[in-house]
């Protein structure tokens, strides 16, 4: 598939998918909405980890607000439904991990774009800003989700109301995201921990993903029970026997994810 938002690029089984609207500051529009569902979907088959960051100088601004029909007929209810919620089902139910570079700014659904996703790595001079009560609405995108389970309610409740940047490192201190890393390091940074996930035990991987996504819905019998399934399912793993005889002989793990 052409992108016309987006770009694509899959190779030594990373894909990364640069949001492509660097004049709007990478808004989310209709098109790119759709079209960030498609390539994570298509890079879930190819890849064995992806990458989600921004061209230019930010992640996502947000949804595009200069989107035909917004203020005329705004079915806000209709669009998440239907255009952001496939886009954000893709990666969380993405059987390969999923990491958000944070290159700057990421404010409104852009901020929780980036949330949603497995792992997010951040340049130090981003942001992230939950700037929906500034125009009168709720955070969406998965926000009033994400945000509570990581930060707390009461880090949660000020971010939504209040709409005030949260720096790269504050989101790193509270729990937010995963790191925050110097600007000179940022690209190296991602690409490394990339490289990582795309070569690691990839049953694993979809295994853990699964497994932690859930548990905020069980209790601890439930868990423990999926803990069991998951880790007999894992132990008939091609990579769960390459990692064991690699231990034995003290030699680095080929692990082929499978």
């Amino acid at each position: 598939m052409t992108y016309q938002t987006i770009t694509l690029d899959i190779a030594d089984n990373t894909a990364i998918i640069h949001l492509n609207r660097p004049e709007k500051f990478n808004a989310l529009n209709s098109l790119m909405r759709a079209e960030v569902a498609d390539a994570v979907r298509t890079a879930s088959t190819e890849a064995r980890a992806i990458v989600l960051t921004g061209s230019g100088s930010a992640f996502c601004s947000g949804q595009d607000l200069s989107d035909g029909g917004i203020l005329s007929d705004p079915d806000l209810e209709g669009a998440l439904r239907d255009e952001y919620q496939p886009m954000l089902r893709a990666i969380v139910d993405a059987p390969v991990p999923v990491i958000a570079a944070v290159n700057g700014a990421a404010a409104g659904a852009g901020a929780n774009l980036a949330l949603m996703c497995d792992v997010v790595i951040a340049t130090e001079s981003a942001y992230f800003l939950q700037a929906f009560s500034r125009i009168g609405l709720v955070p969406d995108a998965g926000g009033t989700y994400v945000l509570p389970r990581t930060i707390g309610t009461a880090k949660a409740m000020g971010a939504a109301l209040f709409a005030e940047k949260i720096t790269a490192r504050q989101a790193d201190d509270w729990g937010m995201i995963w790191e925050a890393v110097p600007d000179a390091d940022f690209e190296a940074q991602w690409k490394a921990r990339a490289a990582y996930l795309a070569n690691g035990p990839t049953v694993a991987f979809r295994t853990i993903k699964e497994s932690i996504r859930g548990s905020w819905d069980n209790d601890l019998q439930a868990q423990l029970d999926i803990e069991g399934r998951g880790q007999g399912a894992c132990g008939q793993s091609r990579d769960f026997k390459e990692g064991v005889l690699s231990f034995i002989e003290k030699r680095e793990a080929k692990f082929q994810g499978r």
